[in-house]
């Protein structure tokens, strides 16, 4: 079986609710006054990154209720006076409506492709991806640790495989950074982060 016929097979919901776990762990951690700090997104500090999640979970909720072509549902998150509670509220929506989808649904996805869509099953799995590395990058940068479990790195990097790596489909105001050489004996995780533009330090 190839990868994405493996993918397009595979059930990504109770892999999607662990990586909740994962990464609703490493939120639970941040303090106030590490909102302002660095992640290793460029792009974002942990208040950015932590809204940008919780814009995606409302994303791909609309998107499973066969609402996702319009692009105001991913970008409207708000984390208000508690980002934690804000994160766990756009997990259980996300969680809820993928609950409800068809594993052969079309859910429409505009930050990931423009017009048409893709297998509910495919784009549970995107969204389960995000959240393993979203749950490193910031872990790493309020300085906790990420330790997900093998189950979750051996599904993530299935779902690596398959993310495009031309010089169009990487980089700045891409989703993921260009490939980063993973050194020779690097463990699974590494590999993981190495294959979508993280430098595992």
């Amino acid at each position: 079986m190839d990868a994405l016929t493996e993918l397009l097979t595979t059930d990504f919901r109770p892999l999607d609710r662990k990586a909740f776990d994962l990464y609703l762990a490493a939120v639970a951690q941040v303090k106030p006054d590490a909102l302002a700090l660095p992640t290793p997104c460029p792009d974002w500090t942990v208040h950015g990154l932590l809204r940008h999640q919780v814009s995606q979970d409302e994303g791909f909720a609309a998107a499973a209720r066969g609402d996702g072509a319009r692009l105001a549902n991913w970008r409207n998150g708000d984390l208000g006076d508690d980002p934690a509670a804000a994160a766990r509220t756009s997990a259980g929506l996300v969680t809820a409506a993928f609950a409800e989808v068809s594993l052969d649904q079309e859910m429409v996805l505009p930050e990931v492709r423009e017009g048409g869509g893709f297998p509910a099953s495919l784009a549970i799995s995107f969204h389960f991806v995000d959240l393993v590395v979203h749950a490193w990058d910031l872990a790493t940068a309020i300085g906790v640790p990420w330790e997900p479990s093998e189950e979750l790195v051996a599904a993530s990097l299935k779902v690596a495989a398959i993310v495009p790596t031309g010089p169009d489909d990487r980089g700045p105001g891409q989703a993921f950074d260009r490939l980063v050489p993973a050194p020779d004996g690097a463990s699974p995780a590494d590999r993981l982060l190495a294959l979508l533009g993280r430098r595992p330090r």
